[in-house]
């Protein structure tokens, strides 16, 4: 693909970049933005008040933009904001925000959203996240930065998954994941640390100081917020504070097993 299509429909009014691509047949509203040197595949389309940021690559008969499936929607002027060297593979499904939400469904940088993907309206999601085939997310959910969700996995709308996390394929999540932990099952619970994806990103003391904080946190048997707030006090680390505060913020609760063993 070069260029852009003359098959192509971009509607007056839509703001295209420099050095963009469009495919045939691809779809791009009035109200649009396109950064430059994206590119846009066949049969692709771009809805609403949408801005995508330079170098995305979006592939084949997926879908950005278009208004949420959301009951309560009545035509409102609503955002999506997806920002720079995103990938957005075939099928997928993107929604603005509502006006229960904010108006916005927001995408940070670096992210890779595989095939049949759905975002819902008024998600925020961060940097460098990585969705796989055909994980779902529910309205308002909130995501960091550098979180792995695998394929099949549905997650609750509300709900929180913090940086670092990672959701194992064909889980169903209803709860917040606290920062750097591994959820798993149906309903998914934590069953650790992401030591893979710590082990790429932080050194070996700040992991070390982590397990320390998870088993006191969820393997102790004793009160979550109390132990949370605890840790939160007498540790110096800046990671085992981010989890303690989630912990400590959560309105869904944290999914894991109530243990008794104080060893």
């Amino acid at each position: 693909m070069a260029g852009i299509s003359p098959l192509a429909v971009i509607e007056e009014g839509a703001v295209i970049g420099e050095g963009v691509e469009i495919g045939p047949y691809a779809y791009v509203s009035s109200k649009a933005t396109i950064g430059d040197r994206t590119t846009i595949g066949q049969c692709a389309r771009i809805d609403g008040d949408t801005t995508i940021g330079a170098d995305c690559r979006i592939f084949s008969h997926a879908v950005v933009g278009s208004i949420p499936q959301d009951l309560k929607f009545h035509g409102e002027d609503v955002k999506l904001i997806i920002g720079d060297r995103n990938t957005i593979r075939e099928f997928t499904l993107i929604n603005p925000g509502t006006e229960g939400g904010g108006g916005i469904t927001k995408i940070g940088d670096d992210n890779l959203l595989m095939g049949y993907v759905h975002v819902a309206h008024d998600c925020i999601i961060g940097d460098r996240c990585i969705f796989a085939n055909a994980a779902t997310l529910a309205g308002h959910v909130e995501i960091g930065n550098g979180v792995v969700v695998g394929g099949m996995t549905p997650i609750h709308q509300f709900v929180k998954i913090g940086d670092l996390a990672m959701i194992a394929g064909a889980s169903a999540l209803s709860q917040d994941v606290p920062p750097f932990c591994l959820a798993e099952g149906n309903r998914a619970v934590l069953r650790g640390l992401n030591l893979t994806g710590l082990r790429r990103h932080l050194p070996r003391e700040t992991i070390n100081e982590l397990r320390v904080a998870y088993k006191e946190l969820f393997e102790r048997g004793r009160p979550l917020k109390e132990t949370a707030q605890s840790l939160l006090e007498r540790s110096e680390n800046e990671e085992v504070k981010s989890m303690c505060r989630f912990v400590l913020e959560t309105k869904r609760g944290i999914p894991y097993e109530r243990m008794n063993d104080d060893k």
